[in-house]
């Protein structure tokens, strides 16, 4: 008897929140064939780790792994530490920067850290797409570009439009379908995913394939997601975004704050409810049954526990609760701008990467924190306060140092002071800063 579940059922969950796949009956009679032999879809999504942290945006083709891994098949994570030296041209008007060697491996062992939090790391199978194209060399490179033309590539539509306006294409963004094409070839997978915007090279797949004799690859495209206004693509560069690094208190806090539309994308591509399960919900709030805004608790809930332990879900849904449903708003308190460099604890080598990078998530001495807020008079009186807790961002946080991201707008509490700290770079870099050792912490 088969391991797997009748292929409807496997279907309603992997079809949830699915943009396309090609084809759906493909996808079937794998399934079929998968439950007859007992042999698991050999299931990959490739990211290239362009950055160092993730967000809800980047989760829903992890989600959707996580789902052909619920169901027993075999899930590959690629990390493109490879094709991050050409540079994904997908969305791209211009040519992207390639990545160093050095900023890739950093990025991909935050990547690896992250993506667990979803996946599971026993049964997940990691690769590194520079085992098979590093060892391509020139002869091989060769070959592999001779099943496609110039014409075939100026379909594309970020070359098309940057080709019709006079705008440069650089040789090496040609390469990059091709040889994430060809790590289709390398894994010989059944099913690779990707999003919408990355049509052109999953079908790279299935034509590299077919040349190699192997069966061409099911795609399932997942659809583009909106960041928190509903109206944008998630991006941290255009401040709709929501961190899976970000406290339980700010990712539930951004979750209540998306529109009831949006509410149901977000529990179809970033929950583990089935397609049937969601529709139920969303039928329940038609009829009068479930207030939406109940529904949206649930949802952030559910997103936020998948981030961070149940207790710390909870009291951030009861703080938020709190501020927001029995009038104790966190609007009309006094803002206190420091500079993030008078609070940072880090070494010299990570404080010039901080300097450089405003993205970087950093860690601060919450003593300085509330000596800068006038909360606590002294240093010393901070330190004591940190160790009997002060709730930031809606969680009551026992600890001297905290993680955060800049610019951020922190709400800090002790007792019945509360005031909002935002931090940012409010002054220039102070020379006098001393190198080495944990700045902060001296």
């Amino acid at each position: 008897m088969s391991e797997f579940l009748p292929v409807d059922e496997q279907m309603d969950l992997l079809q949830k929140g699915a943009a396309e796949i090609i084809r759906v009956p493909d996808l079937r009679e794998r399934l079929e064939d998968s439950r007859k032999t007992g042999r698991p879809l050999r299931v990959k999504a490739g990211f290239d780790p362009t950055a160092p942290d993730l967000h809800l945006g980047h989760t829903v083709l992890m989600r959707k792994l996580r789902h052909f891994q619920q169901l027993g098949h075999q899930v590959i994570f690629l990390v493109g530490d490879f094709t991050s030296l050409i540079g994904d041209p997908t969305g791209r008007n211009i040519t992207r920067k390639p990545l160093t060697r050095e900023q890739i491996d950093v990025n991909a062992e935050t990547y690896k850290q992250q993506v667990f939090k979803i996946l599971d790391e026993k049964t997940t199978e990691v690769r590194y797409n520079s085992e098979w194209l590093g060892k391509l060399g020139y002869e091989g490179t060769i070959r592999l570009t001779s099943h496609f033309t110039v014409s075939q590539m100026l379909e594309r539509d970020e070359f098309n439009k940057r080709f019709q306006a006079e705008q440069p294409i650089s040789l090496h963004e040609l390469l990059y379908p091709v040889m994430q094409g060809y790590d289709s070839v390398a894994l010989e997978c059944d099913v690779e995913l990707g999003g919408t915007d990355q049509k052109f090279n999953l079908l790279c797949g299935r034509e590299l394939q077919r040349h190699y004799g192997q069966k061409p690859q099911i795609v399932l495209m997942t659809p583009i997601l909106e960041g928190t206004n509903g109206l944008q693509k998630m991006s941290k560069s255009l401040n709709n975004a929501i961190g899976i690094n970000e406290s339980p208190a700010v990712i539930y806090g951004k979750l209540m704050n998306i529109s009831d539309e949006l509410m149901w994308k977000y529990w179809t591509l970033l929950t583990d409810l089935r397609q049937s399960e969601v529709d139920a919900l969303k039928a329940e709030v038609a009829a009068g049954t479930l207030h939406p805004m109940d529904a949206k608790k649930r949802l952030a809930r559910t997103i936020t526990a998948g981030f961070h332990d149940e207790i710390a879900t909870q009291i951030a849904h009861e703080n938020w609760a709190q501020e927001h449903q029995e009038g104790l708003e966190v609007t009309g308190l006094e803002e206190v701008h420091i500079d993030w460099e008078r609070l940072v604890v880090a070494d010299a080598v990570m404080l010039d990467r901080l300097r450089n990078d405003p993205s970087l998530s950093f860690h601060i001495n919450v003593a300085k924190l509330l000596v800068a807020l006038g909360i606590c008079e002294s240093r010393t009186k901070g330190e004591k306060q940190a160790d009997a807790g002060v709730t930031i961002d809606g969680v009551k946080v026992v600890a001297r140092v905290i993680q955060i991201q800049r610019p951020r707008r922190l709400p800090v509490r002790v007792g019945k002071s509360h005031k909002i700290a935002v931090i940012e770079s409010t002054a220039p870099i102070d020379p006098t800063l001393p190198s080495g050792g944990w700045l902060g912490l001296k």
